[in-house]
């Protein structure tokens, strides 16, 4: 009976020891299993913000910025660009941008938060190329009414100085304006959603 008792704490002992090393181990193990599930830095990249510096932005330029891949134009438009811009309404498919394609802060007018600045992704939304940016010269098609904008010279898509798509092209929706947010009178934090902050 002695050695019985002996051999049960013994055994005890072992399964405890046994258990304690068991669950160390297995925490070991699923320290590199549950850091393999973390994104790659290079994926952290890909979707980090992307910052746009205006500071040498003069009226009528447009500079380019790659946030997630994809082509971000920052344009800083003329007093007549947005002056022009109410007058094009009656040609457009959606002027009032009810479709949302731009953050709720920038659902106006002019589409974006400092009415000076557009911000923009560059890609049209009809079949994903870039169009180009055109302030002065029009495409053939549309000759004197032209205000300034964007044409995409695969399909002849149009878009004016907000973004808005005109009508009757094959593009369906205006393009898309990325959230961003001013951190100063000179930078632009693209893929932040905050507005004027």
């Amino acid at each position: 009976m002695g050695a019985t008792g002996v051999d049960l704490k013994r055994r005890r002992m072992l399964v405890t020891a046994t258990s304690a090393v068991g669950a160390v181990g297995a925490g070991f193990a699923a320290v590199p299993f549950l850091a393999s599930w973390n994104p790659s830095a290079r994926a952290k990249a890909a979707g980090a913000p992307a910052e746009a510096d205006i500071s040498k932005l003069e009226p009528g330029q447009l500079v380019r910025v790659k946030w997630r891949g994809k082509p971000v134009w920052v344009i800083r438009r003329t007093e007549q660009n947005l002056a022009d811009l109410a007058s094009l309404n009656d040609k457009l498919a959606d002027p009032a941008s009810d479709v949302p394609q731009q953050p709720e802060y920038c659902k106006n007018d002019v589409r974006s938060i400092k009415p000076e600045y557009m911000v923009a992704v560059g890609i049209c939304t009809h079949l994903g190329c870039s169009p180009t940016y055109r302030p002065d010269v029009a495409p053939a098609d549309l000759g004197p009414e032209w205000k300034g904008g964007f044409f995409c010279p695969c399909h002849g898509s149009t878009f004016d100085l907000a973004g808005r798509v005109f009508s009757g092209v094959p593009a369906p929706t205006n393009l898309v304006v990325p959230p961003h947010q001013y951190v100063s009178d000179t930078q632009i934090l693209i893929g932040v959603d905050g507005g004027a902050s």
